[in-house]
Parts: C-alpha cells; structure tokens; sequence
C-alpha cells in the first residue's frame, strides 16, 4: 500500500511537470509566434510593437495588448491596437492558424494622404468580434512602392486569405480632413456593421444598419455643414479577388469581366444643408457590378487626376490624356441594374420631387418628376436617354480641351455616338406665362446605322398639344377661326439603303387636330456612302451625283379648309359657300399657264381647286421623273425656270372623300 501510495505521487508529481512543462512551451511558442509576425514587419521597412502577451493553455486563449504598427512608411498607415484575444486558438499547419472568436479592442488606422485631394483620414472601431476564424498565421509581405492602389490591393488579398463565419463590429468612424480643399472635412460613422460567411475572398453578405455624417465644406463661396443618415446598407454576394484581378497591373490584358457584387440595397437616404437645402431618398438598390482589369485602371485615373494644390491648369494634352483614361476606367464597370426610388430636394425656391432614377442595359431614365418653375409646376412622367455611353461623352467632351481651337464639323457630329436617342413623355408644363398648358404624350428621337459619325437613319415621334399663342402673326387666322389648341401629331423617318443607294423620307406624317392630316414620302437615287461627310468639300461634290425620285403628298382637311373659308368670308363680308367658290376660282385661274410648261399638271390644279372648294376631302399628289434627274441641277432650274423644271415629271392628282 505504501508503495502505491508512493507511486501515485510521483505520478502526480511528475504529471505536474510535463503539465507545466507543457504550459511553458506553449506560452514559449504562442510568443515566438506573435514576435515572428511583428518581425517580419519590420524586416520590409515598417515599424511593429507590442505589450503584454499571455497565453491560457486550457482555454487556448492568446491576448496581446497595445499593437502598433507603421507598415512600410509613415506615408501609408499608422495601425493602433489597445488589445486582440483570441479564444480557442490552434495551429492548422506550419502557417495557417485558427480560433474559435477573435475580438480586437481599440482599432485605429490612421492614414497620411487619400487619392488626389491629399485626404488625412483616420478609423476607429472600438470593437471588433470574428467567429470560426481561419487565416494564415503571418501576413503577406507588404508591397514595395506604397502607393494608395498597392495598399488597398494588398488589404484585399490579406482579406482573401481567411475565413469566418461572422465579422461584427458595433460602431466605426471614419474622420477625414481635407485642409481646406473642395473635399472638406468632417466624419462618417457606422453602426451594426456584419458579415456573413467570409470564404477566401467570397462573402454571402455584408450589411450596416445605420450611417451617419456631418461634412464641413465651402459651397458657391460660403462655408456650409451637411449632415445625414443613411439607414439599411446591405451588399450581397460579394467577390473580394475580383477586385483584387482588377486593380492587378500583372492582369492588364484580361478583357473578361469579373464580377465583384451581386446586389447592393439601401433604405432611407436623407441629408441637409445649413444652406436650406434637403435631399431625400427612399432607397437604392444595385445589381450586378462586374469588372473589366483591362479596363479599370484605377491607379491611371489616380496618376492623371490634377492634385487639389495645383496652381496651372492642366494642358489639352493632359487633359485629353485624363479623359482618355476616365472613358476607359467607365468601360471597364459594368452594372446590371440601378434603381434608386422617391427623390426630393427642398430649396428655397421649391421641392422638386422625382420618383425614379432607373438604368438598364446603357438605358437611363428618370420617371415622375414634379418640379416647380417661375411660370407653375411641371410634371414628366418619363425621360430617357438611349444607350448612353459615358465612356463615349468623356472622349467626346476631351475635343473640347484646347480653348483656342476650334472643334471640327465631324467632332460636333460625334455626339451621336454618345447615345442612340432620347425619349419624353407624359409632359404637363405652364405656357409661357399663361394660366394654359401644353402637354407632350410623346416625344422621342433615335438615330443608328451610323456612316462616320453621321447617322443614316432616323425618326421623330411627338405627340403634343399646345395652345395657340396670340403673340404669333401666323396664329392669329386659327384663333379667330375658334382654335384655342394645337393638337399635334408627327411621325417622321428617314433612311439610307447602301445595297441599292437608296435614300427615302418615310414615314412623315403630321396630323394637327381639327385641321388636317399631310403624309409625305420623298425618295432620292444614287445616293452614294461619301455623301454621308462632314467635309463640305466632298459632301458638295458627292449632292451633285443625287438623283431626284418619287415625291408623293396627301393631305385630308379635317377643318382647316373650312377654317380658311370663314376668315375669308369674314373679310370679304360674304356667305361660307361663296367663301369657298372664290377661293377654288383663284386657284383654278392659274390653270392656263401651269397646264402650258406641262399639260399634267393641270389635273393637279383641278384637284386642289375641288379640294379647297369641298371640305372634307383628301388631296392626293404623286410627282414621278420622266428620266434621271440630277437633284442639284433641278433645285437649280426650280430657281431659273420653273416651267422647265415642272416639265421634267409626271403628275398624278386626284381628290376624295
């Protein structure tokens, strides 16, 4: 018994030992580990220090107290903090760690300079709590050069490196001071901030409750403060490495796009200005931001952007050059959709409300405007612009660089390529400064098939109705007929065929309501592709080659023939039918001498005659060239000979009901 007794105390002595032998080591490895990282910082020109560090055994919880570290330069970051414990830490492999949660105490990154405008800013996030964390256990090597790109790029693929179930931090404050430049200085703080799922770079979700800002800059010459709050930020299925492929010089030539955000959402927007001014958004949502490395060159932007402080504006080389890489940069972002819902802004003059912001596939639009003017309230129910390319305008804007030359015919046509037309409708607006208003149900324009910069066909769409206007000479007959509005409807294209050089104006309609309805269709030949140059030069010698086609016009009097009739018989102090009678007469007593340069044309007098005589009816005249017609030569002989010129077509004329 003794002996037992001896041998479980030795045992238990012994037990002891390799326990707090054991214990030793491991605190030995734990700080060895921990001085290894901070070393390793310091071997690539930054600073690195720390406080106590302990390490509990039966808990596996490793606590370090007071970090500091400069990587690199002063220049870049300044990292401070007060304490990181660990819980439930494990060595994976040689260089990969893991924890059961890690909660930083005290996080504050200063930074020294942001982007062009030189921005000081600093972040502080007093706690921060990740679960099921995974990482490797010594950071990456910090990049030579320390540029802004390099930086945030190198954050990134830190980012990429770990896992964790969840990210929370409580609150974090980002305060920036721009030194008195137009980016002004205030802070930005966040609160509920979340991740869900971080996987090597791949994150379900990420989201923040609440935003709130205060910024302190000059606005038109006065000193002015916004603040607002910014509630329900969430982004979905996010791609950290696709960014990091982006901003990655060694991916210059990768023309695929990656994409980087499933979906970004907001809610409730609001800011105010001790100006007077109030903006407010109901939400934001975004799908589908894709990049392009080949294009998105941030750092490039960055290098030509004019710094803040620069006391020479930039050259129109320079500027092109800025330009060039801005269209670029926008090409390389593509984006799926963008809603944002219910804007308002409140001034002094008024609060204009819009309730939609909308973009799809290069289409933007802006739908439910309401907005006040010195005349009255004007409402649009839509407004958009039709594969609008940003990218386009910035190339098409550089052409504006050099004030002391002047742009070219073909520059200014190359605003067609900025966007493929534009559309209205729904418009109620004051007219003039009447109590009346004019309303537009349609009003939209495209253009395509582009020669150049010079479309080749397009078409006009506009359905309206406006007051008649006093002030116009030319208005007066229809308003002293009893016409108080216009009621206007157009529809009008053109287009050029290369396979039969073949230019046509069809459709052209233009129906003005209770007084008529004119269709017209002009064709011309040999209309040849050079014709479509803004060089008058060869534009001029390419029109002498055109040849005249079919012209063919109808117009069906729905009031205005009887319109006329009553302002004559007003005039004349006669009755409406004799009214009529006189004027078919002054019509027909041209006949002779049209019918003398050409006999057809006769029938064409008759049938104006009868249409002007009988309201209601509809003209119908068709003009067919007897041989080839250069159109030149006859616009030409129109101005000298009349009678010749007629000479050369076939007329076709009749009337009906």
């Amino acid at each position: 018994m003794k002996r037992i007794l001896i041998g479980l105390i030795l045992l238990a002595v012994l037990g002891a030992a390799g326990w707090f032998g054991f214990d030793l080591y491991a605190k030995h490895r734990a700080t060895a580990e921990v001085e290894a990282a901070f070393e390793q910082i310091r071997k690539q020109g930054g600073k690195a220090s720390h406080g106590k560090i302990a390490f509990d055994v039966m808990s596996r919880t490793l606590t370090v107290e007071d970090i500091a570290v400069t990587p690199g330069s002063e220049s870049q970051a300044q990292i401070k903090i007060a304490g990181i414990k660990g819980t439930g830490v494990r060595l994976l492999e040689e260089a990969r760690l893991s924890a059961d949660s890690i909660d930083i105490a005290g996080l504050e990154l200063a930074l020294g300079e942001i982007g062009p405008a030189k921005l000081k800013g600093s972040y502080k996030i007093p706690q921060l709590t990740m679960r099921d964390y995974a990482g490797p256990l010594r950071a990456l090597n910090v990049p030579t050069g320390g540029s802004s790109i390099d930086m945030y790029r190198y954050a990134l693929e830190q980012y990429a490196s770990v896992t964790a179930s969840s990210v929370t931090a409580p609150t974090l404050t980002f305060t920036f001071d721009g030194g008195g430049g137009a980016a002004g200085s205030g802070d930005i703080s966040y609160s509920g901030l979340a991740i869900q799922n971080l996987k090597r770079g791949k994150i379900d979700a990420m989201k923040t409750d609440r935003v709130n800002f205060t910024i302190n800059v000059q606005s038109v010459g006065k000193a002015d403060k916004l603040t607002g709050e910014l509630s329900t930020i969430a982004v979905n299925d996010i791609d950290v490495t696709a960014i990091t492929a982006a901003l990655d010089p060694q991916k210059a030539d990768d023309d695929s796009y990656h994409r980087a955000y499933g979906q970004i959402s907001t809610g409730p927007y609001v800011a105010t200005s001790t100006l007077g001014i109030r903006v407010q958004v109901d939400g934001i949502a975004i799908d589908d931001i894709a990049l392009q490395p080949s294009k998105f060159r941030l750092a490039e932007v960055l290098a030509v952007l004019p710094a803040t402080d620069r006391t020479s504006l930039p050259t129109p080389a320079q500027s092109r050059e800025m330009m060039e890489k801005l269209a670029r940069f926008y090409e390389g972002i593509r984006v799926g959709r963008i809603d944002i819902g219910n804007l308002s802004m409140t001034t002094p003059q008024g609060t204009p409300k819009l309730k939609a912001i909308r973009y799809r596939q290069g289409e933007l639009a802006l739908e439910g405007l309401d907005a006040p003017t010195p005349q009255g309230q004007i409402k649009m129910e839509r407004f958009a612009l039709k594969s609008f390319s940003v990218a386009n305008l910035l190339r098409w804007a550089a052409g504006f660089s050099d004030p002391g030359q002047r742009p070219s015919p073909d520059h200014m046509l190359g605003l067609f390529r900025v966007l493929d037309g534009a559309e209205i409708k729904g418009v109620v607006a004051p007219f003039k400064n009447t109590k009346k208003l004019v309303t537009i149900d349609t009003l939209s324009v495209d253009w395509g098939q582009m020669v150049g910069s010079i479309p080749t066909k397009a078409h006009v769409v506009a359905k309206m109705v406006t007051p008649t206007d006093p002030s116009d000479p030319k208005q007066l007959p229809l308003i002293a007929g009893g016409i108080d509005k216009l009621a206007i409807d157009l529809d009008l294209g053109a287009g050029w065929t290369e396979s039969s050089n073949s230019f046509v104006l069809a459709p052209a309609t233009l129906d003005i309501g209770g007084i008529a309805t004119a269709k017209l269709r002009i064709a011309l030949g040999n209309v040849l592709r050079g014709l479509f140059s803004a060089d008058p030069a060869q534009l001029m010698s390419q029109a002498t080659q055109v040849e005249a086609g079919t012209v063919e016009f109808s117009l069906r009097d729905s009031g205005g023939v009887d319109s006329v009739a009553m302002q004559y018989a007003r005039g004349k102090n006669v009755s409406r039918e004799a009214a009529h009678q006189a004027l078919a007469d002054s019509v027909r007593v041209h006949r002779a001498e049209v019918v003398a340069a050409n006999p057809e044309a006769g029938t064409a007098v008759d049938a104006i005659a009868s249409f002007v005589e009988t309201p209601g009816q509809t003209l119908v005249i068709k003009v067919t060239p007897r041989a080839k017609v250069p159109l030149m030569q006859l616009m030409q002989l129109l101005q000298a000979d009349p009678e010749s010129a007629l000479a050369q077509f076939r007329i076709e004329a009749s009337t009906g009901l």
